[in-house]
């Protein structure tokens, strides 16, 4: 009898162990394609929900290379949408907000003009009506005007086509009493707020939208940068590709202007239009 318990009691703690390993791997499993379905849907979330708002944004892992944005080039594209363009080329795609004219933007245009550098400015609605030599100055020269709307709101609250529409179609009537043109279907969300469906909404306008992969804060009238500061920061950032964002405004932007055109052309840079990007793309 003694054996026969004995057995039992060695039979049943084989068993056990036998259940507890099969129960062991079961979790270890299920936790690993856990992990790789959470890793799936944080890849495919990257982009806001349809009506979701997101602020773009940007992370500098490397000094010189692209940096991280809040969607990849690949997923954006999905929407006529860009940041930068995938090359390691030395290409620069420099262009400007422009929310209203302080006297800065004659500089600017000055410096471009010098270094034969396209350009395109986004607009408000306010500054291509209150500027309309500067905005065909920028036409004569070969710059791009671009869309920032009419009123610069935050468009991720926009949930209509019509409304969405009617923030473009004001800046586009008014630069064709201007310049008795078209304007071209390029648009910067202001403030860099956006969301799918407001992607989705210019895409179905014909429009192109641009975010940028460098800036820096330029935009306070009452603490603008330190020139050398912003020299070293932009050159040090720079990156093949980049579709870099500066603002007319900046009296600090009007001053360094030509010599951070020739520091990146000593870098072995170039400037190119946002229409080539597009044709490349």
């Amino acid at each position: 009898m003694r054996r026969k318990y004995i057995s039992q009691v060695k039979f049943f703690s084989a068993r056990s162990i036998r259940i507890f390993l099969l129960f062991f791997m079961s979790a270890l499993i299920g936790s690993a394609a856990g992990k790789i379905v959470s890793h799936h849907i944080a890849k495919q979330s990257a982009l806001p929900s349809s009506s979701q708002s997101s602020n773009w944004g940007l992370s500098f892992q490397e000094e010189g290379k692209r940096p991280v944005g809040n969607a990849t080039i690949e997923e954006l594209s999905r929407y006529n949408a860009f940041y930068a363009e995938n090359t390691e080329e030395k290409k620069i795609y420099l262009t400007f907000d422009a929310g209203y004219e302080n006297g800065n933007t004659p500089a600017i245009l000055d410096a471009l003009k010098k270094h034969e550098a396209p350009a395109t400015f986004f607009v408000v609605g306010n500054f291509i009506s209150e500027n309309q030599e500067l905005i065909k100055r920028m036409e004569a020269e070969g710059h791009i005007v671009g869309n920032h709307t009419m009123t610069h709101p935050d468009m991720s609250k926009i949930s209509t086509q019509e409304s969405f529409q009617k923030e473009l179609s004001g800046v586009e009537d008014i630069y064709k009493e201007i310049t008795g043109k078209e304007m071209t279907k390029f648009y910067r969300p202001p403030q860099g707020i956006y969301s799918t469906l407001n992607l989705s909404m210019a895409k179905e306008m014909g429009y192109h939208t641009f975010f940028w992969s460098l800036a820096y804060v330029d935009w306070y009238q009452d603490n603008q940068p330190d020139p050398q500061e912003a020299i070293e920061k932009l050159t040090r950032r720079i990156h093949p590709g980049a579709i870099v964002l500066l603002h007319s405004t900046s009296s600090t932007n009007a001053q360094i202007l030509d010599e951070l055109l020739n520091k990146w052309e000593d870098m072995g840079y170039s400037f190119h239009s946002l229409n080539e990007l597009i044709e490349h793309s």
